[in-house]
């Protein structure tokens, strides 16, 4: 009974950061509140890799110094949380969430879980040939059930605003939460004592304090459809609403501000009309999922990654602007942007006049001459005069672009992309519409586009077999996803292999 009695009085308290996001700042802040109240405070930490890549876990033990004299000496606590036995978790990333769950670390019937319903996409998120998000839905549907309370909010926003370290809002979340009874001069307190960005910290501190009055998880998203600002815009927009169906209004309004930024009204337009001809096809059925797909897919096919693209979002004043902000440079500080580039002679010819690249392209003394100039990547200080010059003149080509080598060729790629909708749509929507989604293996640029285009053109090739057959649309549905499974392509060669067999 002794050995329960004094387990009671512990507070164990475990803190999930990346790298980066002041989770050391965090646990020192709780470590000094509970030494202010009375407790020994004892703190470690397992860290990740390196920042931005991976979490440290963060341990906090509080015990009662009166407690402590009675028992006759300082207890001895432990290093590492353990499963089921932590009072308090804290996660500054949705996913953090989820593996404080999977780790044990939140018991139903002990653990307040405090956690930012904000994302920091991995690796493996963002390179998957898909959309390799986790899905948050079920992290949030987790976390609701297996902690005995459940506090989250986007931490992230709010650290943002205040100019502050995410582990700022955490601690006021922590003292919101009246998870640790002490007063909230206290906490106030240790950010003080810290020394460090006071203002802007006690600022987040009790912004993250009052995000609490609605302990109601992720807040909904509310979606804003751009309005157009000039004569062109609201034209587009009458002409949007009057000949697409209201559930594909989002998409192309969102498509026409693309391709009117990526090029001009006039490429806008084309869209429509590219649009429209399928929308003509379309029968209506689940929820005109044809024209639907197709306002996404089409857009951003027209709006390829090419070096004069890039180029332009490279130099843009909005983007220096939003990298001072991450970086949170002050006025007086001189910011270098240095960027990894890598353009390969393919690219360099298509960014020519259509004819000149061809020809350079087709010549093997000319390719083998200028291939090794392009063989290695730079490093370019996108802020010095001389590169920012160069880039700004390349972005500057989009007026030529319906010149050059890469627009003849995606044009042409794309007309016969919606060749074949059309003639499917005028058999079955719905196989259409797998075919519309097939699109979504081409993306980026360099080796990932030719990659992309490579397996894109294998499913086209067995399209031409299969047209006509009554399970078309599944059997493009399942090569798709063979084609999204993995890097290599062994998924999708394996799948056109079984079926090349079975027929």
């Amino acid at each position: 009974m002794a050995g329960e009695s004094l387990t009671r009085q512990r507070i164990t308290i475990a803190i999930l950061a990346l790298g980066g996001e002041g989770g050391g700042v965090l646990a020192e802040w709780i470590a000094e509140v509970g030494r202010q109240q009375g407790y020994i405070a004892q703190s470690t930490s397992v860290p990740g890799v390196a920042q931005r890549t991976g979490a440290t876990v963060y341990y906090i033990e509080l015990y009662p110094e009166d407690h402590a004299s009675v028992s006759g000496g300082e207890p001895i606590l432990a290093l590492m949380p353990v499963p089921g036995d932590v009072d308090i978790v804290i996660a500054s990333e949705l996913m953090e969430v989820g593996r404080a769950v999977l780790r044990g670390f939140v018991a139903e019937d002990r653990t307040t879980l405090i956690g930012s319903t904000h994302r920091v996409y991995a690796i493996s998120e963002k390179s998957a040939m898909a959309d390799g998000r986790a899905s948050g839905e079920r992290i949030l549907d987790a976390a609701k059930r297996k902690a005995r309370r459940f506090v989250a909010f986007d931490m992230n926003e709010i650290a943002e605003q205040h100019g502050s370290m995410i582990s700022a809002v955490m601690f006021g979340a922590l003292a919101g939460s009246g998870a640790l009874s002490f007063p909230q001069a206290a906490f106030e307190q240790a950010i003080r004592a810290g020394g460090r960005a006071v203002a802007s910290n006690l600022a987040a501190f009790e912004a993250g304090a009052r995000a609490l009055a609605g302990e109601t998880g992720r807040p909904a998203e509310i979606h804003h459809l751009p309005a157009p600002t000039t004569k062109k815009g609201r034209a587009f927009l009458r002409r949007i609403h009057e000949s697409l169906p209201e559930p594909a209004h989002a998409f192309a309004i969102h498509a026409v501000r693309r391709l009117m930024d990526y090029q001009d009204a006039a490429y806008a337009e084309l869209y429509l009309e590219r649009l429209t001809s399928v929308r003509e096809l379309d029968t209506g059925e689940e929820d005109w999922r044809l024209t639907c797909e197709t306002a996404r897919y089409l857009a951003l096919w027209m709006s390829y990654d090419d070096t004069i693209r890039v180029a332009d979002l490279k130099v843009r004043a909005s983007r220096f602007e939003r990298v001072r902000e991450e970086v949170r440079a002050r006025p007086q500080d001189v910011l270098d942007v240095i960027e990894y580039m890598h353009p390969r002679l393919e690219e360099v010819c298509e960014t020519l006049p259509a004819a000149i690249g061809r020809r350079i392209l087709a010549s093997g003394t000319l390719s083998s001459w200028l291939r090794p100039l392009f063989r290695k990547g730079r490093h370019v200080e996108i802020t010095s005069i001389r590169w920012f010059v160069i880039l700004a003149l390349l972005s500057g080509m989009r007026r030529w672009r319906r010149t050059t080598l890469r627009y003849a060729i995606e044009q042409e790629r794309i007309l016969l992309w919606l060749n074949r909708i059309r003639s499917a749509a005028r058999i079955d929507p719905a196989t259409a519409a797998e075919l519309v989604e097939c699109q979504q293996l081409i993306k980026g640029y360099g080796d990932t586009f030719e990659r992309g285009m490579s397996r894109f053109g294998l499913i086209m090739d067995v399209w031409e077999t299969i047209k006509f057959e009554p399970d078309a649309a599944p059997t493009l549905r399942r090569l798709r996803e063979a084609a999204l499974a993995d890097e290599a392509g062994t998924t999708l060669d394996g799948a056109i292999a079984e079926l090349r067999f079975a027929s």
